[in-house]
């Protein structure tokens, strides 16, 4: 639609605009976010009064390095949530947060240390807890201006850090309440624990991989049988062997029992016939679960056995036998002890032989066997911190399991080669098995006994009164039921299960860098005498008013345990515990001091959403939800939203190794921080997320088609004026329908960004914005737009745009921040305008016809038989363009001929001319199956071009202006 001539095409109203097709978006997103720095934008937000708080609590990155494609999902979602509920009326608060204390920070002091030949325990802890801190602050600047750059709003010129004084204060005082209401004790258990980092590990702190383990064949001889109402055969067992499996050979040195299951059903196999080499013999007596019998004996290089009988499981009440080192020479008696059998519900026949090499100091199931009975004095101690056999074990003294990179050592081998030597083992292999390795190191870890502090889950808390529970599992389990709404719902399903499973929380860490935990045992007493733990308000107020003023490394300051006790005790007589506190139980505690403590917090202390990834289940959402129901007694956060992992195009894990990460920083500096966005909107957050170079060319794709629908809307409102708006009952039928599309998509937007539904959200305003109004309206109102004189439809169609500009701008926004501030900046040039400080506006609910609607559904689904039966003309180069045709239009159905008749149907087909009729349609009419009762017969339009609107039209010629139809003669004036 363009004049032929220049003097006619000088009057038309085409569209106008500076905003440039090409993006430029890596060279000129820093100006923007220059620009919001200098407006003060998210100062400027606070300053809205009368709003309804929104806050989304930041769940701490680790300040440890440059952020992944992992890090921008996460707060790019937590960005939107915030604007969007801002946008909508909301006091949208957003204060980041760092993890600055633990493991990973320390890990990488260590690793200078090790370049520098330096060792960490040769530096005073304060040194060593400064050079962590400066490590930290260092990467807090960096990876903040990286958040930064992404677009993410908050209050980035107070972010929380859990290193800062009040911070560690109150982590500290928020400690000491598990102290004071009875939940803390010290125990003696396996936990998980790394050889190479030196300390226990939370189960959040665990992933597992693939490694390939021992397995071994044991038989422990039967030295007593004294069950209840045996009959006299059971004393065939005496010369039988209960044979245990196990994948752990360094744990047998460990053994104090071997654990059957009364469901399974067990035999007495003879062996007959061996193979030449076999550490079996003919005539040799073992018990084994029927159904894993012939694969053990197997193993063992049996080739002919006979079952002798059934054993009960009575038979095993009362059954002692004897360890596999019992009696060797140069133990010095060491083994020389009953091992007793047990019943034990985890024990399967699923694999091994059916009962389980029982090491209560190596394993969960282990120990809680011996709980339950009482036995905790039988733990052993044999193993140090390194997974070194301790001086007093014989033999094996010194060896480790695994070394200072993770890598077996010599402890599983040796253990081995000594069952060989005396006789204790009948078969040997390997299994390549699932195995927990730190997250950190990557490297394999151990269950050992250490003593360590805990929370105790099942325990009273305080006087026990609580509306939401008397136990902390209790109170976890009533807040994921009734007080938190979860996105996805399975978040609910995952978290329940795994609180109501979890044992007792582990709260301390054998390191450095971190809040100490600040309480004293008295010398002398047993952690389960009365007066062990010193309880007293007093010194807790003198920890916490210290922490605040100096921070948490007055606890390592000389003289430090005489300031905290005061005149009051005798500090000879406590121990002060110089343990850390488990980073989750920091980062668990955030809610005090950020929600409850700040200003910016929330009214009440909870948060109205936690978002993160789903492996946060057993992480930050799972241990906030234990601190807080410790000191609160409920959930610190109403909503939990989780999102999948990241994985490259084919549905891989990412790895440096494969080469296949997609980092940040490569996308901005490619496409610019809004594609990287746009991906994140585009996805189902809730499944794991694919980013790799060919879906961002797509992402880069549908920008395009957005940009390019944003631009002709500038262009064309380059001449609008608020005069010229027309209200909508005055519109024609199509400018209503638009608008009665958008009360639909407001009410989709503003209920999907509630649901924190960002796909269906960008989903359905791409849709409307490339097929509504692009495809259809755009394309359709350009003639009036171009062409027309100040007629009504011209300022129906610019009051229509310029509401679609003031609705797609803001919903929009949340998304694509950088380009909707430029759209926005092209229309409302200021040097403190920005659509980052308008809401969405109100959408009147009258705008809303469904009758409208129905009647144009009808109208397009004709639309769409014309539109086709012309591309064939077109294809086949009958007509150049649709403006060449004059179709004749056949519809059976009586309403939809009146329907395409109340309209100019021939400007919503973009043709010339348009014949409609109810008379059947002849064989050679186009046809689509989908749409039932049209055919549609090509005609050429009549008449001469217009040579300003390119209309051909009989009238055309017959005015006043040359060469023009009487629309463009009346234009002209």
């Amino acid at each position: 639609m363009c004049a032929d001539t220049p003097e006619y095409k000088d009057t038309l109203n085409l569209p106008k605009t500076d905003f440039p097709m090409r993006a430029g978006l890596p060279k000129r997103e820093p100006g923007w976010l220059e620009r919001w720095a200098q407006i003060g934008v998210y100062d400027k937000l606070r300053e809205k009064e009368g709003r309804t708080p929104f806050t989304l609590h930041d769940g701490p990155p680790y300040a440890n390095g440059h952020l992944h494609i992992g890090h921008a999902l996460n707060k790019i979602l937590k960005d939107m949530t915030v604007r969007s509920q801002q946008m909508m009326g909301k006091d949208a608060r957003y204060v980041p947060g760092w993890d600055c204390h633990g493991l990973p920070i320390e890990w990488k002091i260590e690793e200078q240390y090790r370049k520098k030949g330096r060792n960490k325990d040769d530096v005073p802890v304060v040194d060593f807890r400064q050079e962590c801190r400066k490590f930290a602050e260092g990467w807090v600047d960096i990876q903040r201006d990286e958040f930064k750059r992404i677009g993410i709003t908050g209050n980035w010129e107070n972010p929380y850090l859990t290193m800062d004084y009040h911070a560690e204060a109150v982590i500290a005082d928020e400690f000491m309440k598990f102290l004071m209401n009875g939940t803390l004790y010290q125990g003696s258990k396996p936990v998980m624990w790394s050889p190479v980092e030196k300390t226990a590990l939370a189960e959040a702190e665990i992933e597992y991989h693939d490694h390939q383990s021992h397995t071994i064949w044991v038989p422990f001889e039967i030295t007593v049988v004294r069950g209840h109402g045996l009959d006299t055969h059971s004393r065939d067992l005496v010369e039988a062997r209960v044979v245990i499996w196990t994948t752990t050979p360094w744990t047998i040195p460990s053994n104090k029992a071997v654990a059957y299951n009364p469901k399974i059903a067990y035999g007495l196999y003879q062996v007959d016939e061996t193979e030449e080499e076999s550490w079996t013999k003919p005539g040799d007596l073992y018990v084994f679960a029927d159904a894993l019998a012939e694969d053990a004996l197997g193993k063992s290089r049996v080739t002919k056995f006979t079952r002798v009988r059934d054993v009960r499981s009575e038979e095993f009440e009362g059954m002692h036998l004897k360890h596999p080192f019992y009696g060797l020479e140069g133990a010095d008696r060491f083994w020389d002890y009953d091992v007793p059998m047990i019943d034990g519900d985890h024990v399967t026949d699923d694999a091994g032989t059916g009962f389980v090499h029982t090491a209560p100091s190596h394993g969960a199931d282990d120990y809680e066997c011996f709980v339950a009975r009482n036995w905790i004095d039988r733990m052993t101690h044999n193993v140090g911190e390194e997974s070194e056999f301790l001086p007093h074990v014989p033999f094996f003294a010194g060896l480790k399991v695994f070394n200072h990179k993770g890598k077996e050592d010599k402890a599983n081998n040796a253990v081995i080669a000594k069952l060989v030597e005396c006789g204790g083992i009948i078969a040997r292999g390997r299994v390549k098995h699932s195995y927990p390795h730190s997250w950190r190191s990557k490297a394999p870890v151990i269950f050992r006994n250490t003593p360590q502090w805990f929370a105790a889950i099942d325990r009273a808390v305080g006087d026990g009164q609580d509306a939401h529970g008397k136990t902390i599992r209790e109170r976890a389990l009533n807040s994921i039921d009734k007080l938190v709404e979860w996105t996805p719902q399975t978040g609910r399903n995952r978290l329940y299960s795994m609180i109501e499973a979890r044992p007792d929380w582990v709260l301390s860490r054998q390191r450095a860098w971190g809040v100490p935990l600040t309480c004293f045992t008295k010398k002398g007493l047993l952690p389960t005498d009365e007066g062990f733990l010193l309880r007293d308000e007093a010194v807790n107020a003198r920890i916490r008013e210290a922490f605040e003023a100096e921070g948490a490394d007055v606890w390592y300051a000389e003289g430090a345990k005489e300031r905290f006790l005061g005149n009051d005790y005798n500090p000879e007589e406590y121990e002060q515990v110089f343990d850390v506190l488990d980073v989750w139980f920091d980062s668990g505690s955030t809610h005090a001091f950020v929600l409850r403590d700040r200003e910016d917090g929330s009214e009440d202390g909870i948060a109205d959403l936690y978002l993160e990834g789903t492996d946060q289940h057993r992480g930050w959402f799972h241990s906030s939800m234990l601190q807080s129901c410790g000191t609160k007694g409920r959930a610190p956060y109403r909503g939990v939203l989780t999102h999948g992992f990241t994985l490259d195009e084919k549905g891989n894990k990412m790895s440096k190794s494969l080469g296949n990460t997609v980092a940040p920083e490569q996308v901005i500096k490619q496409y610019g921080a809004d594609i990287l966005r746009l991906w994140v909107a585009q996805s189902d957050y809730t499944a794991d997320l694919r980013i790799g170079p060919e879906i961002l060319k797509g992402v880069a794709d549908s920008y395009r088609r957005l940009r390019n629908t944003m631009r002709f809307m500038l262009g064309s409102l380059n001449d609008f004026t608020e005069d010229m708006r027309v209200d909508p009952s005055e519109m024609p039928e199509l400018e209503r329908w638009v608008l009665h599309r958008l009360a639909e998509l407001d009410q989709k937007v503003r209920t999907g960004f509630d649901a924190y539904d960002f796909q269906g959200v960008f989903q359905a305003l791409f849709n409307f914005a490339t097929v509504d109004l692009s495809s259809f309206y755009f394309d359709i109102r350009k003639d009036a737009l171009y062409c027309d004189g100040d007629s009504l439809t011209r300022r129906s169609a610019l009051t229509v745009l310029d509401i679609l500009f003031h609705r797609l701008t803001t919903w929009l926004a949340p998304v694509l921040v950088f380009t909707m501030e430029e759209v926005w900046l092209e229309r409302y040039p200021g040097d403190e305008s920005s659509v980052h400080l308008t809401d969405i506006p109100d959408t009147p609910a009258d705008w809303l016809d469904a009758d409208l609607a129905a009647k144009w559904a009808q109208i397009r689904q004709v639309r769409r038989v014309v539109t086709s039966a012309l591309e064939i003309q077109r294809r086949d180069k009958v007509i150049g363009a649709s403006l060449e045709a004059a179709p004749v239009v056949h519809v059976r159905d009586g309403e939809a001929l009146d329907a395409l008749k109340s309209v100019d149907f021939e400007d919503v087909c973009i043709t010339s001319d348009i014949v409609l009729s109810g008379d059947p349609s002849p064989a050679e009419a186009f046809r689509m199956p989908e749409v039932d009762g049209v055919g549609v017969v090509f005609e050429k339009a009549e008449g001469e071009k217009c040579q300003r609107c390119w209309k051909i039209l009989p009238d055309v010629g017959n005015h006043s202006h040359a060469g023009t139809c009487k629309r463009c003669n009346d234009a002209l004036g």
